[in-house]
């Protein structure tokens, strides 16, 4: 009897992975590898309070000195009590989202970071892509709000400037170009290119002078207050409060600015989770505060937008302390510029290093050790902004992004404690995953309210990403290397 020879199945070729698979578009950047990316390059030079100063920096800015009295005037009368409250609790919930992701990944890059890590570079992308927007926006933002108290100080000293630098397009007569705000962006980009020590202690000494100033505006104001101008409390109905919650969303945000530099923190793990709770709860009483005062001094129809602090308390025979507020927000409100220049930064800094931008960014300087190839393209990029742009129009050009991050993060939180419930957290969000829900509703919500103008601009930026990402991102992704991709894989 003959052996019968063994059949040889013929050789397949191994299918190559989709294109959205975990190892196409939604590949993970691994969690483990953040101590070999934190051992060179940035310094770790920041404790616990020069976090709490930078995160109060973006926290407390241009929505005490300036964008409260914008929204109460435009939107929500006396009800933008009502509007910050409900920016606050939803930026309470997505804060302990972000303090769970800073103890457990302390790395630059914030939500960009975060989301990478837990849901695939591809949204990575987009929200590292939706960041680089949304900082440089808010410089712009707080920009033009130091310009508009810098013309009330040179009005009330004699000097008159010419109208056409005094405003962008379309904000008064006359009016071209807002050339302080731009001028102050370029200076901005100066000091953080000096280095990170340095500029930390110049941004501590300017919160410390803010928040000393806002102390003194709420003691004096309160002796002022008149219980008439609470009424109506809602002249613009609810509605009005939401969308100027909407709109006021921004200025409760700033401990995500203070988590993009994770990798300049001494003991990040410990003190960054610590850092974003204590600032936010500091941040919400001084609003709320300042909302009442503000609006129990002058009734809301007669709130300059402007330098709303200084009308109003001028308004109630305290001019000459106006000037003070004045002189101090100039000061203070920079701190929120800073804050957020310094985080744009290192978003790019960090895309950069993962090779989803040209890696030649991710290069610091020699000697100061911050990364200056990306500071002074922020620093221009956001000088245009505040240059040509009214501030109600930047300001919500910036909410759209922060409102989507918020929600990225939320939802990461859970998808990371299913699928990786071992790794250490120095910090675990409570009541996961109501917490993250409710800020991912409360996001929702509030986008609602934003404008089509704003969606409109939202959108073709984020289809110019997308472009940008799949022209180079995907292909020159550390983690696509990492993988030893000859080609990418197919759709």
């Amino acid at each position: 009897m003959s052996r019968s020879t063994p059949v040889v199945p013929p050789h397949r070729t191994a299918a190559r992975p989709g294109l959205f698979s975990r190892e196409g578009v939604f590949r993970l950047k691994p969690v483990d590898s953040s101590e070999e990316e934190t051992t060179g390059g940035l310094r770790r030079t920041m404790g616990l309070w020069q976090l709490v100063a930078l995160s109060l920096g973006g926290l407390v800015g241009a929505g005490v000195f300036s964008l409260a009295g914008v929204v109460a005037h435009e939107d929500a009368g006396p009800g933008v009590l009502i509007s910050f409250l409900v920016a606050i609790v939803a930026s309470a919930a997505a804060a302990l989202c972000y303090a769970e992701f800073a103890g457990t990944i302390p790395k630059a890059g914030s939500a960009y970071t975060y989301s990478y890590a837990a849901l695939g570079e591809i949204v990575g992308w987009a929200i590292g892509w939706d960041l680089l927007l949304e900082y440089t926006a808010i410089v712009a933002v707080v920009a033009i709000a130091v310009s508009g108290y810098l013309s009330y100080i040179l009005q009330h000293v004699g000097i008159d400037l010419p109208n056409w630098m005094l405003g962008a397009p379309g904000t008064g007569s006359g009016h071209r170009v807002d050339l302080l705000a731009a001028l102050l962006c370029v200076l901005l980009a100066f000091v953080l290119s000096r280095g990170t020590k340095e500029s930390a202690r110049f941004e501590t000494v300017l919160v410390a002078v803010k928040l000393a100033i806002v102390a003194l505006v709420i003691v004096a104001g309160a002796f002022h207050i008149s219980a008439g101008n609470y009424s109506p409390f809602l002249p613009f109905g609810i509605g009005g409060a939401f969308t100027g919650a909407a709109t006021t969303f921004f200025a409760v945000y700033g401990y995500d600015a203070m988590s993009a530099a994770a990798e300049e923190s001494a003991e990040a793990k410990k003190v960054l989770p610590k850092a974003i709770v204590i600032s936010l709860a500091i941040a919400a009483v001084i609003y709320l505060l300042v909302c009442l005062v503000l609006l129990g001094m002058q009734n809301y129809r007669d709130i300059d937008v402007k330098s709303p602090f200084s009308s109003a308390l001028a308004a109630v025979g305290l001019g000459g302390l106006g000037m003070v507020v004045a002189i101090g927000a100039v000061i203070g409100i920079t701190t929120s510029a800073f804050a957020n220049m310094l985080a744009v930064t290192r978003v790019w800094f960090s895309m950069s290093r993962d090779g989803l931008l040209p890696r030649s960014f991710a290069r610091n300087h020699p000697t100061r050790h911050v990364p200056t190839r990306v500071i002074w393209p922020v620093g221009i990029g956001s000088a245009l902004i505040a240059g040509f742009l009214p501030i109600r129009e930047a300001a919500d050009l910036t909410n759209i992004g922060i409102l989507m991050a918020f929600v990225v993060v939320a939802v990461a939180v859970v998808v990371m404690r299913r699928t990786r419930p071992d790794l250490p957290r120095a910090f675990r969000t409570p009541l996961v995953p109501f917490v993250p829900a409710v800020g991912v509703a409360f996001s929702i919500w509030l986008i609602s309210n934003l404008d089509r103008v704003t969606w409109v601009r939202f959108a073709v930026w984020m289809v110019l990403g997308l472009i940008v990402y799949g022209l180079f991102g995907y292909r020159n992704s550390a983690e696509h290397r990492r993988d030893g991709h000859a080609q990418g894989p197919t759709p």
